[in-house]
């Protein structure tokens, strides 16, 4: 597979906390001690060490992670898993997704995050395997990540599980509380709930593969966070409580760019490094 980009750039970060905070360009400047021209060429693409130091300051981001995630020179080394795990990154619209397969070698049973807009490969690689697709996980229902979900269902006959703050239409679907757990073969499965992105929002902590895997979906990115529009704060908070505090380890999956590592983020995103 080709590398996935990162999926926010700098200009997304700033406005993205720009937006949760609920502050004015008028405000931030005023606050930063900038122009609103020098805010306005940042904003467009410009990159300006001194303008994005001052600015991030004020939005509570790391000035040194945002000025590396403006000049490009980090991307999150991801752990290979030799068995038990595989990502697919579909197009959908102008962008691309994430869905995710974990499996168990004994057993061949497999659960999968999210569908993803082609759940081909999908397919493709549980025949290959030989593996029966006991569960589909989602962690959320925005319609990127569920596009292929009647098909995945249909085919394989998995159960569905959505969070019951999130409920999926798909017939016969079913619901799991916050820290619920669930066993394939020798893989234990915690729910978390981190909403703010969409109500049931979640993620699932996996234990039993190489390395500790969290599917955040779009609770968090690499260098960045599932945006809000109301839930900002909130979104923020479960991301630093309920992920930030797993293992320094632990595979992110995300539901859009690349894998990376709690370890990682907290050096490296600007809303959690120090």
């Amino acid at each position: 597979m080709a590398r996935i980009p990162i999926e926010d750039n700098y200009t997304d970060v700033i406005a993205k906390a720009q937006r949760g905070m609920a502050i004015t360009d008028e405000d931030l400047c005023k606050r930063a001690e900038i122009s609103p021209a020098d805010l306005s060429a940042v904003k467009s693409g410009e990159v300006n060490d001194a303008v994005i130091r001052r600015v991030s300051r004020h939005l509570r981001l790391s000035p040194n992670a945002l000025e590396e995630l403006a000049h490009k020179r980090w991307y999150p080394e991801a752990p290979i898993f030799p068995h038990g795990f595989a990502i697919f990154n579909t197009p959908f619209e102008d962008i691309t997704v994430n869905s995710y397969l974990i499996w168990d070698a004994r057993s061949r049973t497999a659960a999968a995050f999210d569908t993803g807009s082609d759940c081909g490969e999908m397919l493709d690689l549980l025949r290959s395997e030989k593996l029966r697709l006991q569960m589909i996980f989602l962690t959320h229902t925005h319609d990127d990540h569920i596009a292929d979900l009647p098909r995945l269902a249909k085919e394989t006959g998995a159960e569905v599980w959505s969070s019951e703050r999130e409920p999926s239409t798909h017939p016969g679907a079913r619901t799991f509380k916050e820290n619920e757990h669930f066993h394939l073969g020798a893989l234990a499965i915690k729910t978390l709930l981190t909403w703010g992105h969409s109500p049931g929002q979640t993620t699932f902590y996996v234990t039993g593969l190489s390395y500790p895997l969290a599917v955040v979906g779009d609770s968090l990115f690499a260098c960045s966070i599932g945006g809000s529009k109301e839930f900002f704060a909130d979104q923020l908070k479960n991301d630093v409580e309920k992920i930030m505090k797993l293992p320094r380890n632990t595979v992110l999956a995300c539901g859009h760019g690349p894998l990376t590592t709690v370890g990682q983020e907290k050096r490296h995103n600007p809303f959690f490094a120090s």
